[in-house]
């Protein structure tokens, strides 16, 4: 408990210019933006209903660097949460990197990577992520998801086949060989695996979404100071212990300057 508050008076410590406080929040409440459906951003604590993770303990320290409350909304898919920014809606959003959705927003560095794999049935020939791209296999990854985006570009030979995100249509999908593989973060896909007896999960990953921080393209000091964030927040053990809070598996602070991303 000691070393995480030194950590977050070190980040609090640090206030932004004022520009940068007029640009974080125009409001004067700054709204943050996550996926609600992405485990490796936050998971609601069953016992007593508290969001934690990466993603809403770095939103609460830019927020207590000017000593205000945040608001804090979950937003189902990476399009709404993009688009939240977009329009004003909310002032920052959390979101994996993708090319495809650049332009509208400003991505911030870089500040944690998260492992994507697949699963399958137990008696698949599918053993390893080399399987995966072969005739006649239908590889299923949910719409919109960074995995799923990853397969339009890398799959050559497989039929890709984009699904709702709902977990019991999924685990349906996989236990009636509708699909063959399901791609997705490991957390998400050893939630489902608990719940969809006969299924297992590679050894191995696709690769790594980079996570971001995503900013309105007209406030360039915003970005400046979520950056600086990220930076301290690495430093500190702010976010590694984020992290650890959020348990989900298969995520990592990402070291300054990490490109990660999908290998097509």
């Amino acid at each position: 408990m000691r070393m995480l508050a030194l950590a977050t008076t070190a980040i609090i410590a640090a206030c932004p210019a004022p520009a940068a406080a007029d640009e974080l929040a125009p409001t004067g409440v700054p709204r943050a933006a996550y996926l609600g459906t992405n485990p490796a951003q936050a998971m609601r604590d069953p016992a007593t209903g508290e969001i934690r993770g990466p993603a809403p303990e770095l939103a609460r320290a830019l927020a207590s660097r000017s000593n205000v409350p945040l608001e804090l909304k979950a937003i189902a898919g990476p399009p709404a949460v993009i688009e939240a920014v977009r329009k004003g809606e909310a002032d920052i959003g959390f979101v994996a990197y993708e090319a495809t959705r650049l332009g509208s927003v400003e991505f911030s560095q870089t500040y944690m990577r998260v492992r994507q794999s697949f699963l399958v049935p137990d008696d698949s020939p599918i053993k390893a992520v080399a399987d995966i791209d072969r005739a006649g296999q239908k590889i299923a990854g949910t719409l919109n998801d960074s995995i799923t985006l990853c397969m339009k570009r890398v799959l050559r030979q497989a039929t890709l086949v984009e699904l709702e995100n709902n977990p019991a249509e999924l685990g349906r999908a996989l236990s009636t060989r509708a699909i063959d593989a399901l791609g997705a973060n490991r957390q998400r896909l050893t939630t489902l695996a608990k719940a969809t007896p006969g299924t297992r999960l590679l050894p191995d990953d696709l690769f790594d979404v980079p996570q971001n921080i995503v900013v309105p393209k007209d406030r360039p000091a915003a970005l400046a100071a979520v950056n600086v964030l990220i930076d301290e927040a690495r430093a500190s053990g702010l976010l590694q212990g984020a992290i650890e809070r959020g348990g989900a598996i298969g995520v990592a602070v990402a070291p300054a300057g990490a490109k990660a991303g999908c290998p097509g």
